[in-house]
């Protein structure tokens, strides 16, 4: 009896301070939690209001529905260009940019004299702000004086019009981000560093050289890297917006208008905030049913060393 009534009371005191820690708990939380609804959730709610309705700025908010998404979706030819222009480069852009700091980071996990100078070197594009990037890439593609057509006239290849023909718009943007590559290189450098020795000692063993090593030993043991670039740099590629801001204002001819340019254009220089919150959601919805899609097809693609399968 006495000892039952010890397992009750320690019981008792085991809950009253469980209580206690997740009444802290909470306390502590509660700071963090007050920010998420004041500055993320409840503007989130906001803007979708607002994409229901017909709001300019200066005027009164009157709520009109879907109208602003079955706009989108008809008349505005614009919003299908903008998102062509936002699909191709991203479809362009991460698979080169992926597969460039992949090759480099495989050369740079070699032991080499400088190696550590060489990363340092390669990395720092990515740390230049936007701004002061956007402006030397410029320079560099100015078709008049820019050390690119410089480039290509020394070798004897015809000079190239750049940012200024809507053809090579997207490519050369394209080009601009793979310079940009540092992130994901230092990714895959930290992931190749954890693919063990053995492996490799087993495929020589067997007869094998470089190329069987890379395609059955470092790039399965990659895939989750790979995955985790691909998919950061697809939902920051979908939202392109300091480059055709700053170096071609949306042109030549709305070729390099992206969806979050586009979004800016109708909500801070016409004042059509509901349309510019309707493209936002919009871009949203993109960015999260292709995230999805990915995350479906991975699956059978990426192979995680403690998941079974």
């Amino acid at each position: 009896m006495e000892r039952k009534k010890r397992l009750s009371g320690f019981r008792s005191t085991l809950s009253g301070q469980m209580r206690s820690e997740a009444r802290w708990a909470f306390i502590f939380a509660l700071p963090a939690l007050i920010g998420f609804a004041v500055w993320v959730a409840g503007p989130l709610l906001a803007s979708f209001v607002i994409s229901l309705s017909d709001w300019r700025v200066g005027a009164s908010l009157h709520i009109a529905g879907f109208q602003n998404y079955a706009r989108m979706l008809s008349s505005d030819k614009l919003f299908p260009k903008s998102l062509l222009a936002t699909t191709y480069f991203s479809f362009t852009s991460v698979p080169l940019t992926i597969l460039v700091s992949f090759a480099v980071a495989v050369l740079l996990n070699q032991r080499i004299v400088g190696v550590a100078a060489f990363r340092t070197l390669l990395y720092l594009p990515s740390i230049v702000p936007s701004v002061a990037s956007a402006m030397l890439w410029l320079w560099l593609f100015n078709p008049n004086f820019g050390l690119l057509n410089y480039l290509l006239s020394i070798v004897g290849l015809p000079k190239l019009l750049w940012l200024r023909d809507e053809v090579q718009v997207i490519p050369s943007l394209v080009l601009m981000s793979i310079w940009r590559m540092g992130g994901s290189m230092v990714i895959f450098i930290a992931a190749l560093q954890g693919v063990p020795q053995s492996l490799y000692e087993a495929v020589e063993i067997d007869g094998g050289g470089a190329w069987r090593k890379l395609v059955h030993v470092t790039i399965p043991l990659m895939t989750p890297a790979l995955f985790f670039n691909f998919i950061i740099g697809f939902i920051n590629s979908f939202q392109l917006f300091t480059r055709p801001y700053i170096m071609t204002e949306g042109g030549p001819d709305n070729a390099s208008l992206s969806l979050v340019y586009y979004v800016f254009l109708n909500g801070f220089r016409y004042g059509r905030m509901g349309y510019a919150s309707s493209l936002a959601w919009t871009l949203f919805v993109v960015i999260l049913v292709l995230t999805l899609l990915f995350f479906r097809f991975s699956r059978s693609l990426v192979y995680y060393e403690t998941k079974d399968r």
